[in-house]
């Protein structure tokens, strides 16, 4: 239980253990030698045509040797700020006055430099030399209460546009991590589902040659030559996808369409044949809507050949109308002796009794509910009336583009 104590200083403590901005600034750019030089040129050129301002030489000198602070002042903003407000303050005293020349605003760089770089140290710390520079500035010679106002309007504009640029960079980051992350999903997803679908076949007909090995070889040929060619298709894809990765961002390999899902279908001794039927006018189909079904279509092909025991035929189907983009894809099998189709729900009531225990998706499942769902669509699998499995997604077209 916090004391009342506690939790009225707990925000400045905080603060205080704030640390400095990330990402971390640069430690020097063109600018900032643009500035040390310019600054100097117009100290020199307002001392030399404002003749009315008392000591405008000596704030003339102090500025052109306090410029160089600019160099270090992402790096060490806060003691760069002492520096320059201990000297100006000292200059300030000695000769009973402010400095009025226009240049000593760059003083509000270093100021604006400790709240958009600093840690919450130096930001407390920063704001309190402040407010000593003006008090010690004020009792040397008592201003009127508009600049009083003025000075103090000028410091809290400077450290607040400090502080927005600062968070604003903070949240800017956080949404470029953000994108980063779902990159990575998608990724993963894409390489789940062209990968693994073709492993999947290689496994199945490696399987498939190890048992007719000793009594047909013709058929072991076969089986050599279909994995060769599932191995060819699994190398193009995956040169394909790291082109893409490697390649400008305008340089993006064609995203797989509707009538891409008919290379799903075949007959094979080796494998369940699948039967491919396409409905309604897959052309005018945003390309985001498409792909995401193909990708759920294969994904989910791919888990009938691993899981489907027994299963003869998988049927996938497509049918496209004014409003959605509708996938089934059904098989016959049942679940393997003491595994789980992956796309069951956990403990999914149908497969109890079936000698099953209990039921954890996998990334496939997961994969395809979560490229229908951000589509704003619906993917659910399971046990299908009457024996055999479906996979059923429903993607809407609306608020896509082609």
């Amino acid at each position: 239980m916090r004391t009342y104590h506690e939790g009225m200083t707990s925000p400045v403590r905080a603060l205080w253990d704030a640390p400095a901005a990330v990402p971390a600034p640069p430690r020097r750019v063109w600018r900032d030698w643009v500035l040390v030089g310019v600054i100097p040129v117009l100290a020199v050129f307002e001392a030399f045509v404002r003749v009315d301002v008392p000591w405008r030489w000596l704030w003339a000198v102090v500025l052109t040797v306090l410029a160089p602070t600019l160099l270090w002042r992402r790096a060490r903003p806060f003691t760069m700020l002492a520096i320059a407000f201990a000297v100006g303050t000292a200059v300030g005293l000695a000769t009973a006055g402010d400095p009025q020349l226009y240049t000593t605003a760059y003083f509000l760089i270093l100021l604006y430099a400790v709240f958009r770089w600093g840690s919450g140290r130096a930001m407390i710390g920063g704001g309190v030399l402040v407010g000593i520079g003006m008090l010690l500035t004020f009792v040397a010679s008592p201003p009127e209460i508009a600049d009083v106002i003025g000075g103090a309007a000028v410091a809290l504009t400077t450290s607040t546009l400090g502080l927005a640029v600062r968070w604003r960079r903070r949240a800017r980051s956080r949404e470029l991590e953000q994108v980063r992350l779902l990159e990575r999903e998608q990724l993963a997803r894409d390489l789940h589902d062209t990968v693994a679908h073709h492993v999947s076949a290689i496994a199945i007909q490696a399987q498939a040659g190890s048992a007719v090995a000793a009594n047909d070889p013709g058929a072991t040929v076969r089986v050599l030559q279909a994995i060769e060619a599932e191995a060819t298709r699994t190398l193009r894809e995956m040169r394909a996808m790291v082109g893409v990765l490697r390649a400008p961002g305008d340089a993006l390999a064609p995203t797989p369409g509707l009538a891409d899902i008919r290379a799903l279908a075949g007959t094979d001794a080796a494998t369940p044949a699948v039967a491919v039927r396409l409905g309604g006018d897959l052309d005018s189909v945003p390309s985001a809507v498409a792909a995401a079904v193909y990708r759920i279509a294969q994904e989910a092909v791919t888990n009938a050949r691993r899981h489907a025991r027994g299963a003869t035929w998988i049927d996938v189907g497509v049918d496209v109308d004014a409003d959605d983009v509708r996938l089934e894809v059904r098989d016959d099998g049942g679940a393997a002796a003491g595994t789980a189709r992956p796309e069951a729900p956990r403990s999914a009531p149908a497969l109890r009794g079936r000698g099953v225990g209990t039921v954890s998706p996998g990334y496939g499942i997961t994969g395809m509910r979560e490229r229908a769902a951000l589509l704003g669509g619906t993917c659910e699998a399971g046990p299908a009336p009457g024996g055999g499995w479906v996979v059923t997604a429903t993607v809407p077209r609306a608020g896509w583009t082609a």
